[in-house]
């Protein structure tokens, strides 16, 4: 008996709708009923035929209200989630509230109250954040091209699983994710509590302390960085200009590459003072269009 009970207070919207379908049902038969003893020259066999018509048009008519009356029953049934779980359906994320016959409703995390229809959400995928009672966060942490990859992913984990609402099992993990244009970023994993407060919570503590650490430990946590150069300012061995010009026009007029530890400075206005004395077109080389490009 204790289990019985058990189940039937763990789906109460699940009484309340079939109730309510049942009482619709007794009325509509308790009003077929009244016609015919009102009525005697209405036999039920006329009676039927006359609503076997009337339902086409009634079944048109109020077609998206028996979808969601249908979408309903079949989610308070199979019940793929229930009044408490935080989910993800239609745009909106919240806490459902209740599933009701015609409608399921959601509490977003600002306070708002939204009403789906059944059927959008009996048809349409629907996330269930709180299903296994778990659930995996991720960051990116970029440090710099000159610090040790092994000592910082060290720094991070055992930063990691010293933070509270961190989950031991399983346990949070660091991989080298992406060799980036300014920094070698490090992808920290970890585990939490699926509900959205815990979420926040861990998510701040985990960040804090993996900055604080790592500036501590002289890694560095580096800019987005950029290096603009001019056509002939590279090296002679970065490969043959006739074959790889960069921009440069066809032809056997290409520019001899000027070594960049020629090149002193390079002013706003676009020309470059080489330490020779030469123009930043190259080395007596005729002018040629000046490109910006990320090295």
């Amino acid at each position: 008996m204790t289990n019985v009970a058990a189940r039937r207070s763990e789906f109460p919207s699940a009484g309340v709708a079939f109730g309510r379908l049942a009482y619709i049902g007794i009325m509509l038969f308790g009003v077929l009923v009244a016609v015919t003893i009102a009525f005697p020259s209405v036999t039920p066999a006329k009676l039927f035929s006359a609503l076997g018509v009337g339902g086409v048009a009634i079944g048109f008519a109020f077609k998206d209200i028996f979808q969601n009356l249908l979408a309903g029953i079949l989610l308070l049934i199979r019940h793929p989630f229930r009044t408490g779980d935080e989910i993800t359906s239609g745009g909106f994320t919240g806490t459902v509230e209740s599933i009701e016959t015609r409608a399921t409703y959601i509490r977003t995390y600002d306070g708002q109250r939204i009403i789906v229809p059944n059927s959008i959400i009996y048809t349409e995928p629907v996330t269930v954040i709180t299903a296994y009672g778990i659930l995996r966060e991720q960051y990116d942490v970029g440090i710099g091209y000159g610090d040790d990859v092994s000592r910082a992913r060290s720094i991070m984990l055992d930063t990691v699983k010293g933070i509270e609402g961190v989950l031991a099992d399983p346990a949070p993990d660091v991989l080298l994710w992406d060799l980036a244009g300014s920094s070698q970023n490090l992808r920290v994993r970890w585990w939490t509590k699926p509900q959205r407060g815990d979420v926040v919570a861990v998510r701040d503590r985990v960040l804090q302390s993996i900055a604080e650490a790592l500036v501590g430990a002289g890694i560095d946590l580096p800019f987005p960085t950029q290096q603009i150069l001019f056509h002939d300012q590279t090296e002679a061995t970065d490969g043959n200009r006739r074959q790889q010009r960069e921009g440069w026009p066809a032809g056997e007029d290409v520019p001899e590459a000027r070594p960049l530890s020629r090149v002193e400075l390079v002013r706003s206005d676009g020309a470059g003072a080489a330490q020779d004395g030469s123009a930043a077109q190259g080395d007596g080389s005729s002018p040629g269009p000046n490109r910006s490009q990320d090295r």
